[in-house]
């Protein structure tokens, strides 16, 4: 099973990605565009996993996560990894105090369990788009400007959602299998 742990997105931040994305893609040169019904917050992603590690991630997170509390989430700005000079995924950042502490949990709780830890340091954000090739500095620039205008609607995330991914011709499927809710 293809698994990763994520904050699910409210309807009021996916009509906002929807309303912002038809434009871009008709302006930007190839892209693979995220549908924004697929479009969450990740935590941890945990790849290719044997179905029993569900259960163990079951037992071992509710309980880190009723020492935490729920986060506001305020989207806004975008980005690129690995730089804007080389641009291989375009993405809207945020901010959100605590968050990383849910990531933080997550990895710990993962790594307990024998899942290998990430390279990286947790970092907020949504991907809109996977390039086909770098974008030029016309391109990209376009694309900061766009989404720099986009107002998303602030939320409080209550909840970590542990998802099945399944790719599929027409993109990939995410299927919540747990719901872990945050706080006491």
């Amino acid at each position: 099973m293809r698994l990763f742990i994520a904050v699910d997105l409210p309807e009021e931040v996916r009509e906002v990605l929807r309303n912002g994305l038809d434009p871009l893609k008709r302006d930007q040169p190839p892209a693979h565009w995220v549908r924004p019904e697929g479009m969450h917050i990740t935590l941890k992603f945990l790849g290719e996993q044997p179905p029993e590690l569900v259960d163990g991630l079951d037992r071992a997170i509710a309980g880190m996560l009723s020492s935490l509390s729920p986060v506001t989430i305020r989207l806004g700005g975008g980005g690129y990894f690995p730089h804007d000079r080389r641009p291989r995924v375009a993405w809207v950042g945020g901010q959100a105090a605590g968050l990383d502490a849910w990531a933080r949990v997550m990895e710990d709780a993962a790594a307990g369990l024998g899942v290998a830890r990430e390279a990286r340091v947790f970092s907020l954000h949504l991907t809109l788009a996977r390039l086909e090739r770098p974008w030029g500095v016309q391109a990209v620039e376009h694309f900061l400007f766009q989404v720099g205008k986009w107002r998303f609607p602030e939320f409080v995330a209550r909840e970590a959602v542990l998802f099945q991914s399944e790719l599929g011709h027409a993109g990939a499927v995410y299927t919540p299998l747990r719901r872990w809710r945050v706080g006491p």
